[in-house]
């Protein structure tokens, strides 16, 4: 809503747009956002992935942000917060059906099996740099591991396949879903502070 424009005009950012608009240089495609210039600032607006990493981040937690992408990056960070005694939460943020008039994805909650799928293989990855037993995963955790493990062969036939995967077909973004198939191709460990997302590290 207006209240985005508005943050990212204090924050001297960008503010992200629907891919579709064409007055808006940056949307949530990934495919588009591989193109983004270095150091740009963007607010990227969203019902579920930007709505918890504020929620968590008012915790006192320092939300880190991952996906099939960066994967392994995130559950080496995660494995060594393990090792440190701390405790890790893998929150998958789901997605929305379109409310009434279509335009927007602000109604009831729906599955999305690219979050699952995401949260899983975060979770793989974790196991894997840490030695984590699987008996300190969560059912949930657990659940979320074999989904990731029994679509890893196929990942980008899987995502294509699911609600959201069809949805972007359909609108001729088959670019959106490889892109968002490439697993472990990113090694940047996004993590909010400050109200923003900055490389871990950097």
């Amino acid at each position: 809503d207006a209240a985005a424009a508005s943050f990212a005009a204090q924050q001297g950012a960008v503010l992200a747009g629907r891919r579709e608009d064409p007055t808006s240089p940056w949307s949530l495609s990934p495919a588009a956002l591989a193109r983004i210039p270095a150091g740009t600032r963007l607010v990227l607006p969203s019902p579920n992935g930007a709505t918890l990493s504020a929620a968590v981040a008012d915790s006192g937690a320092a939300p880190v942000a991952g996906c099939l992408r960066n994967a392994a990056a995130v559950g080496t960070v995660l494995a060594a917060d393990l090792a440190a005694g701390r405790s890790v939460v893998v929150i998958a943020a789901g997605e929305r059906w379109p409310d009434p008039d279509g335009r927007e994805h602000r109604g009831p909650l729906r599955p999305a099996v690219e979050d699952l799928l995401g949260a899983g293989a975060i979770i793989a990855r974790t196991v894997e740099a840490g030695a984590l037993p699987r008996a300190r995963l969560s059912p949930e955790a657990r659940a979320a591991l074999a989904a990731f493990r029994a679509a890893e062969p196929e990942l980008h036939d899987e995502l294509r396949a699911s609600v959201s995967g069809r949805e972007l077909l359909a609108l001729g973004w088959d670019d959106d879903v490889a892109s968002a198939a490439q697993l472990d191709a990113d090694a940047v460990v996004p993590v909010l502070r400050d109200g923003a997302f900055t490389a871990l590290g950097g």
